[in-house]
C-alpha cells in the first residue's frame, strides 16, 4: 500500500472514532490542577480560523512545544501531554516539567505519543479534554479538523513550529482563562532576562548565528526561529549573512552547503551538539575551519539535549532551568 493510501486510511479511522465522540474512551485519568479561572465563553484566534471555549477547561491536553510548560507555569496541569523525546528522561518527561509536577504535589500528565506524520488521535481522544492546546506545533489544517471533533483546539497564530515563546504562554493564558496570571508569568521571565542581559554586557551588540551540522547536513536557523529570538533578548543581534544567504527551506531554519560556510560570517557562532564528542568533532573538520568565528575563536558550544532543548526553543518553565549554562557557554565564546 502506498504512503499515500495509508495516510488516507489512518485519516478515515481518526475520522469515524472521533464522529463517535470521545465519550467511548478510556475511562479518566484525573482532572488538571489549576486556579480558578473565568467559566465565561473565550473566543481564540489562530492559522485556521476561532476557536470558542465555553467554561473553565478542566481537562486540558498539550501537543507540540512549550505549551505544556506554559499551563503548568500558570498553575493548570494538563491530564495528558505530548511526548518529548529529545531531551526526555528516563521516564519519558522533560526534567524541568517532571520537576514543576512534583513541586505542585501533582500527578505527572499521561504522555501521548509523539507527532510523528498525525497527531495520536486515539490517545488524544482517550484522555477526553475539554481543551487542546498546540500553540507551538506542526499541526496541519485537516489535523486541526480532526482534533476539533474530539475538543475545542487551539493551533498557532501563523506558522508552524514559528510562534515566539512568549505568545506560547500568551495564547495559552487566553485559552485557560488566565490572561492576567499570563503577563504576570511573563513580567517576571523578562525581568530574569533583563538582570541577565544587564550581568552580561558583552554580549550586546555582537552578531549571531545560530547553526547545527548533524547526519553531513549544516543547518542554519532564521531570525524568525524561538531559539534565535532568545539569543536577540540576550542582547545579541542577527548576523546580516544569516539572512543573506537564507533559502525557503523551511519557516525557522535552512540548510546551507560546505561550500558556502566562508560567506557565515558573524561574531559569536551558536553551534549545537547531542555530546560534547560531536562538537569537538564539527569544529575539526576542514569546512568548519571556513567560517569566520571558528577561525576567530568565537564559538558558543551548546552540547546536551537537555541544555538544547532548554533553550530551542526555551519556554515558560525551561528557560529559567537553563539559563545559567547557556549564559556560561555564550560568554566565554565572546570573551
Amino acid at each position: 500500500m502506498s504512503r499515500r493510501l495509508i495516510r488516507a486510511a489512518v485519516l478515515a479511522a481518526a475520522s469515524a472514532l472521533l464522529l463517535a465522540g470521545c465519550s467511548a474512551g478510556a475511562p479518566a485519568t484525573g482532572e488538571s490542577s489549576g486556579p480558578s479561572r473565568d467559566a465565561g465563553a473565550i473566543e481564540v484566534e489562530h492559522a485556521f480560523g476561532t476557536t470558542t471555549i465555553e467554561g473553565a477547561p478542566e481537562r486540558v491536553v498539550t501537543l507540540g512545544w512549550g505549551s505544556t510548560d506554559a499551563a503548568i507555569a500558570l498553575g493548570v496541569v494538563p491530564v495528558a501531554i505530548e511526548q518529548q523525546s529529545y531531551g526526555a528522561n528516563a521516564d519519558g518527561y522533560l526534567p524541568w516539567v517532571e520537576e514543576a509536577v512534583k513541586d505542585a504535589d501533582a500527578e505527572l500528565p499521561t504522555l501521548i505519543p509523539e507527532q510523528v506524520d498525525a497527531p495520536a488521535y486515539e490517545a488524544i481522544a482517550a484522555a477526553e479534554p475539554d481543551l487542546i492546546i498546540a500553540a507551538y506545533s506542526g499541526i496541519t489544517e485537516e489535523q486541526y479538523a480532526l482534533l476539533s471533533q474530539i475538543a475545542p483546539t487551539v493551533a498557532y497564530p501563523d506558522a508552524p513550529w514559528a510562534t515566539p515563546w512568549r505568545d506560547v504562554i500568551g495564547i495559552v493564558g487566553k485559552s485557560l482563562g488566565l490572561e492576567s496570571e499570563a503577563a504576570a508569568l511573563l513580567d517576571d521571565i523578562d525581568a530574569t532576562i533583563a538582570d541577565a542581559a544587564e550581568t552580561h554586557p558583552q554580549l550586546n551588540g555582537k552578531t549571531v548565528a545560530a547553526v547545527w551540522d548533524v547526519g553531513g547536513t549544516f543547518y542554519v536557523y532564521k531570525s524568525a526561529d524561538a531559539r534565535v529570538q532568545f539569543l536577540f533578548d540576550l542582547g545579541l543581534e542577527n548576523a546580516p549573512a544569516v539572512d543573506e544567504l537564507a533559502s525557503g527551506d523551511s519557516t525557522f531554519y535552512y540548510t546551507l552547503s560546505y561550500e558556502q560556510l566562508d560567506r557565515l560570517d558573524s561574531d559569536v557562532l551558536v553551534a549545537f551538539a547531542d555530546a560534547e564528542a560531536d562538537a569537538e568533532r564539527f569544529l575539526q573538520q576542514p569546512y568548519a575551519a571556513l567560517i569566520p568565528a571558528v577561525n576567530e575563536g568565537h564559538v558558543a558550544s551548546v552540547t546536551g539535549t537537555e541544555l538544547i532543548a532548554a533553550v530551542s526553543p526555551p519556554t515558560a518553565l525551561s528557560l529559567t532551568w537553563g539559563l545559567d549554562d547557556y549564559l556560561e557557554a555564550l560568554t566565554a565564546a565572546v570573551d
